[in-house]
């Protein structure tokens, strides 16, 4: 039995790599305030064709849907429509409107598994909601800069662009239909559906062949209005005052229908030519258009896959599988000491410190081997004049160094000094 197409199992040697990436987001959202919130994995499929647009790839082709007699549910394929979701059902825009949340986990699209693409993968992503603030815009774009940071990633750029408001997208969508109507025989089959539905799609292909016309279609910042124009600039002048490596983008148009103002990705070129790894920006109008009132949101979403194969390419020392076993391990001599060697490894898990024993009846020195290749530090020795005599014989494998300790109360301590150790160069 294989797991099925486009899944992965995380084996204990790769999770500390996850962990890490995990652990420094939270961090950096704990400094800038922001909360976790935990949604169900899976989400009534009207949420998305209504949030994301029947017109988004994720809609049209991606999504895993479960139809059981009346009950139609989707596997999420992005978080920001189920938090958008909880904040509403929860009357959240009621009791204090502005929220900032964070959340990760894993989410799910149906599509032809790739290098850095599966159909379940993980997300790490923020949504702070209720506020139009175009601070709010820089604020979440540094939010991710710093997260990044905070993992140890290095070499990328964050691309951005502003789509504007509904007003400009009306005068915006007459200038790119004009452009596209003579084109449309050379473009794709969803281009030319698109066209039709919703002409914004048409920048988002994928395909070679229309992606060489969208070099030089019209660009939004062309056609904002003064307003919308002056609000991406207050944006990227924060931005830049706080040394984000900012690169103005027109080509960043971001796949989802509820997009706004700021859209932004964040790009690794040691990935190779699919270099995005974080991508988002505002939608005000997803609340109001989801049943809540006119509030303002902004937020993104990174991918975790592409992150950690960037910090792999990096060589950053935290992503190395590697194995993560105790760092202490009671070797019996005999059978005779085994129960005696699961005791006292209780007894030290009891004081807080890792510790394992064997349970396979190897050798002593087969158990010294093992444990080398563990990576474990403290090695605790008990044969039958150890047992009788109330004493246990100490290696200190990386140190190099062999103690004697009474088996008494201090024995926690001492072990615990051990292993705060470092072996000093000669």
């Amino acid at each position: 039995m294989m797991c099925p197409r486009g899944t992965d199992d995380l084996l204990p040697e790769a999770l500390p790599a996850l962990d890490h990436v995990f652990a420094a987001f939270h961090r950096t959202m704990d400094t800038f305030g922001y909360r976790e919130i935990r949604t169900p994995m899976f989400e009534e499929t009207a949420l998305f064709v209504r949030s994301l647009g029947d017109e988004s790839d994720v809609v049209s082709k991606e999504m895993f849907s479960v139809q059981r007699g009346d009950t139609n549910v989707t596997f999420r394929p992005e978080g920001t429509a189920p938090v958008v979701r909880a904040y509403l059902q929860h009357n959240l825009d009621k009791t204090r409107a502005f929220q900032k949340f964070w959340y990760g986990g894993p989410m799910f699209r149906f599509e032809r598994p790739q290098a850095g693409r599966s159909r379940q993968f993980y997300q790490l992503g923020v949504e702070a909601l209720g506020s139009h603030s175009p601070l709010l815009d820089s604020e979440v774009v540094l939010l991710a800069h710093r997260a990044f940071a905070a993992m140890g990633l290095r070499n990328y750029r964050v691309h951005c662009n502003s789509i504007g408001d509904a007003e400009d997208r009306t005068t915006f969508r007459l200038v790119l239909r004009a452009y596209f109507q003579p084109l449309l025989q050379q473009r794709c089959d969803d281009c030319q559906r698109r066209f039709e539905r919703n002409v914004f799609r048409m920048l988002d292909c994928k395909v070679p062949q229309c992606q060489a016309t969208n070099k030089a279609a019209p660009q939004f910042l062309d056609h904002l209005r003064p307003a919308s124009r002056a609000r991406f600039d207050e944006s990227l002048a924060v931005l830049q005052a706080f040394d984000v490596p900012i690169i103005v983008d027109p080509g960043i148009v971001r796949g989802f229908d509820y997009y706004t103002h700021l859209v932004f990705e964040v790009r690794c070129p040691d990935l190779g030519a699919r270099d995005a790894i974080c991508g988002g920006g505002r939608y005000d109008g997803l609340i109001e258009q989801m049943g809540g009132p006119s509030l303002g949101a902004v937020g993104f979403a990174i991918g975790v896959t592409p992150t950690l194969l960037a910090l792999e390419i990096q060589k950053h020392p935290a992503i190395a599988p590697r194995e993560n076993f105790a760092a202490v391990f009671v070797a019996p001599i005999g059978d005779s000491e085994r129960t005696a060697a699961l005791r006292l490894c209780q007894q030290l898990r009891d004081q807080g410190i890792p510790c394992d024993t064997d349970y396979e009846q190897k050798s002593l020195k087969a158990q010294f081997k093992s444990a080398d290749k563990r990576g474990v530090k403290v090695m605790l020795v008990l044969g039958p004049d150890e047992v009788q005599n109330g004493r246990v014989q100490v290696r200190a494998l990386h140190l190099g160094q062999d103690h004697q300790l009474a088996l008494d109360s201090e024995l926690a301590a001492h072990v615990r000094q051990l292993l705060a150790t470092t072996k000093t160069a000669p």
